[in-house]
């Protein structure tokens, strides 16, 4: 019998909808099919979303990984109790939460460093209350860079024949443009390169989106383009990548919703996830590419005013799960 790969799911915020969406994940997927899930977060607040959606679910907690886990109709709780009866409430945001998620990252980390599990799979946290409580970054990606000592690593989102990864992510757009160096590109064309692997993709077309309107026009909207952008392409090429020249963002996607690439550098996060959204909103899955472990996501928040409402769309994070699943048989 093959294995199936051991997938951990940390909760998220379970003052948002992460809680549902990865008890409805369990019910409708069958994801013991595919995997051995098991869910790292609080036990009590699994077993409340189970019973508030009325489903049968069992749910089990634990300590540990065991290897005598029952996965049809149950989900396996790594049980961390870290949060106290009746302090958190569904759609409210609170300092206890920002902490707990932070328990369930690190927790997932150290199971996957130690070859416990095979992979991650997060539900959304807000990085607001996660800074509130303490924990001052950006989001997910730079926690988990932290705690896995990763120097290089980049965001990318992916539905479909559609891929997009971050040159630069959770940054005040009028800080984009200095970020933006030859350096930096180069590195996320290689990431870029790199996760194709695991879409069964060994050469791919590289599309390069440009920071400014028109490919900065010749300098006259800015040369970004020319000073930092088009030196890192010159290198990625010298090392046999096909990537193309920094081309206008409007038409580059268009292009690429119909195959003419296999993934877009983007430059910056709105640049790259809005038009991602607009075609894949619920659907998508975002990816940690550089991290020395496999860690996958869904394309959406914590959406505090649908949570706890039963009315959330699991179906990011069934993506989610399947494509961290998939992605073990290429390490």
């Amino acid at each position: 019998m093959i294995k199936k790969p051991i997938i951990g799911i940390t909760m998220g915020d379970p003052a948002g909808i992460g809680p549902e969406v990865i008890v409805k994940a369990f019910h409708q997927a069958k994801l013991h099919e595919f995997c051995q899930p098991v869910v790292i977060g609080d036990a009590k607040t699994i077993e409340g979303m189970v019973k508030l959606l009325k489903l049968q679910l069992a749910v089990k907690a634990a300590q540990e990984v065991k290897n005598d886990f029952i996965y049809h109709n149950t989900i396996n709780v790594i049980d961390l109790k870290n949060i106290d009866e009746g302090q958190i409430k569904f759609g409210f945001p609170c300092k206890a939460a920002g902490k707990a998620v932070v328990d369930y990252i690190k927790k997932a980390v150290e199971l996957a460093q130690n070859k416990i599990i095979d992979a991650i799979t997060t539900a959304p946290i807000n990085k607001e209350v996660m800074n509130a409580s303490g924990f001052p970054y950006r989001g997910h990606t730079e926690l988990l860079a932290e705690l896995t000592g990763a120097k290089d690593f980049g965001m990318m989102l992916a539905s479909g024949p559609l891929r997009v990864i971050l040159v630069t992510t959770h940054l005040a757009l009028k800080d984009v443009p200095r970020h933006i160096n030859k350096d930096r590109v180069y590195k996320t064309i290689l990431l870029a390169n790199k996760a194709m692997k695991y879409f069964k993709i060994p050469n791919p077309r590289i599309g390069l989106a440009a920071l400014n309107p028109h490919a900065g026009e010749g300098k006259l909207f800015g040369t970004e383009e020319w000073d930092e952008i088009m030196p890192a392409v010159i290198k990625a090429r010298g090392d046999g990548i096909d990537v193309t020249d920094p081309s206008p963002a409007d038409t580059l996607f268009y292009k690429a919703t119909f195959g003419h690439y296999d993934v877009i550098v983007a430059m910056y996060h709105d640049q790259g996830l809005i038009p991602l959204k607009m075609l894949a909103f619920g659907k998508a899955v975002n990816v940690t590419i550089g991290l020395p472990i496999i860690r996958t996501s869904v394309d959406h928040g914590t959406a505090y005013d649908i949570a706890g409402k039963g009315v959330a769309n699991p179906t990011s994070m069934i993506e989610a799960i399947k494509l961290a699943a998939e992605m073990t048989k290429y390490v």
